[in-house]
C-alpha cells in the first residue's frame, strides 16, 4: 500500500527525512486550508486513491496560492527529492516554483492552470511543466472545429454576452472560421442576465438564422432556447465550457449543444474507478479523477525512466499513458496531444458526450 506523508511547505528538514523513506515518491501540491481547501481535498482524495492503486508513495505539500509562498514551495519540493509533483491549482504557486523544479529535475503536472504565458515561459526556460488542464486556446479551437464541420451551408450566428471571456471566445471562433472561408450570417452582443430574450430571437429569425453559438452563461442560453421555442423559431444552440453549471433558474432545453470538458465520472473508461471511489466514500467530482490520472501518469513515467535510465520529464513526452479517463499523451510542447473538449448534448437532465464519429 502506498505511503502517505504530510509535508508543510515550511518544513524543509522534515521533507529531507521523509524523502529518504521511498525511492519513488510523487508530491501532491494542493491547498489544505483557506478558500481553496475543498478543491484541494478533491485533489488529495483522487491522488491518494491512485497512489494506493499504483503502489507509489506520495508526499503532501501545502499550496497556499499566495505569490510570496511560491519560492518556498519550490525549495521544499527540491529538498524533498520527489520524482514528480502533481496538482498545482494556482498559477501563483506554480510559476515561481518551476525554476527550482528544473534544477532538481522534478516534472510538474498541473491539473488546473490553463494560461498560455506560463507554458510559453516554461518552454523558453526549460522548466519541466506538463499540463493535464486544457490550454486557454483549446475551447475556441474545439468550438471552431465543430462549427466548421457541422454548420456548413447553414445560416449561423455568433453571439456574445459582452464579457471579456464571451467576447474573446466569439472573436477567436470568428477569426478561425473566416480564415477557413466560413463567415457568420449574423453577429451580436446581447445583454446578459435578462429574464427574457424575445427581441434577440426575433432578430435571429429575421436574419434567417438556424444555428447560433452563444458565448455566455448557461442561464442565458436556457432563456434564449425557451424564448425561441415560444416564438416557434427552430434554433440549434451551441455553448462553451460555461454550460457546465447549475440547471437554473430556467431548465436547459433538451437538444442544446455544448463543447465543454466532459464530466470525467460519466466517461465509460472511468466507470470502474468512479465506482471504487464511491465505495470508499469519495465522490468522483471536480479534481478527483484528474488528480487520479496525474498520479497514474507520473507513476508510469517514473517506472519507465528508471528502466531506461533517463530523466522522468523526458519519458513524459510522446508515449500514451493508460489512465482512468482513457489513453493520454503529451506533445513536445508539453500539452495534451488530444484536445479534451468534447461535443455534448443536453438530454434527460445531463450532458452526454456524443460518439467519437461526431467529434
Amino acid at each position: 500500500m502506498a505511503g502517505f506523508r504530510l509535508l508543510p511547505a515550511i518544513a524543509v528538514a522534515l521533507a529531507l527525512a521523509a524523502a529518504q523513506a521511498s525511492a519513488a515518491t510523487v508530491a501532491i501540491v494542493a491547498p489544505t486550508e483557506g478558500a481553496y481547501a475543498a478543491l484541494g481535498r478533491q485533489v488529495i482524495d483522487g491522488a491518494t486513491a491512485a497512489a494506493k492503486a499504483t503502489g507509489i508513495d506520495i508526499t503532501l505539500v501545502q499550496e497556499t496560492c499566495e505569490p510570496d509562498s511560491a519560492a518556498a514551495l519550490g525549495e521544499t519540493l527540491q529538498a524533498a527529492r520527489v520524482d514528480a509533483a502533481i496538482g498545482f491549482l494556482c498559477s501563483e504557486s506554480l510559476e515561481s516554483a518551476l525554476p527550482a523544479l528544473k534544477d532538481a529535475a522534478i516534472p510538474a503536472i498541473t491539473i488546473s492552470v490553463r494560461g498560455k504565458i506560463i507554458m510559453e515561459d516554461a518552454l523558453k526556460h526549460g522548466w519541466p511543466l506538463f499540463r493535464l488542464a486544457p490550454s486557454s486556446d483549446a475551447e475556441g479551437q474545439a468550438l471552431s472545429e465543430v462549427i466548421l464541420r457541422d454548420w456548413q451551408g447553414f445560416a449561423f450566428a455568433l453571439l456574445d454576452d459582452g464579457t471579456i471571456h464571451g467576447r474573446e471566445l466569439a472573436e477567436a471562433i470568428r477569426n478561425t472560421l473566416e480564415e477557413r472561408g466560413m463567415k457568420p450570417a449574423f453577429t451580436d452582443t446581447y445583454r446578459p442576465g435578462q429574464e427574457q430574450q424575445v427581441a434577440l430571437v426575433r432578430r435571429l429569425k429575421k436574419a434567417g438564422i438556424t444555428h447560433a453559438f452563444v458565448g455566455g452563461d448557461r442561464s442565458d442560453v436556457a432563456i434564449i432556447a425557451r424564448d425561441a421555442a415560444s416564438e416557434a423559431i427552430p434554433l440549434t444552440l451551441l455553448g462553451g465550457d460555461a454550460m457546465a453549471a447549475a440547471d437554473q433558474p430556467v431548465p436547459l432545453a433538451d437538444g442544446t449543444l455544448a463543447v465543454a470538458l466532459p464530466d470525467a465520472a460519466r466517461l465509460p473508461a472511468a466507470a470502474e474507478a468512479a465506482a471504487a471511489l464511491r465505495a470508499a466514500g469519495i465522490e468522483p467530482e471536480g479534481y478527483v479523477l484528474p488528480a487520479y490520472t496525474a498520479i497514474q501518469i507520473a507513476a508510469a513515467a517514473i517506472q519507465q525512466a528508471g528502466a531506461a535510465a533517463k530523466p522522468v520529464a523526458e519519458l513524459l513526452v510522446g508515449p500514451s499513458f493508460a489512465t482512468v479517463v482513457g489513453p493520454l499523451a503529451f506533445t513536445t510542447v508539453h500539452e495534451l496531444a488530444e484536445n479534451p473538449y468534447r461535443l455534448q448534448v443536453w438530454r434527460n437532465k445531463a450532458f452526454d458526450v456524443l460518439p467519437a464519429t461526431t467529434q
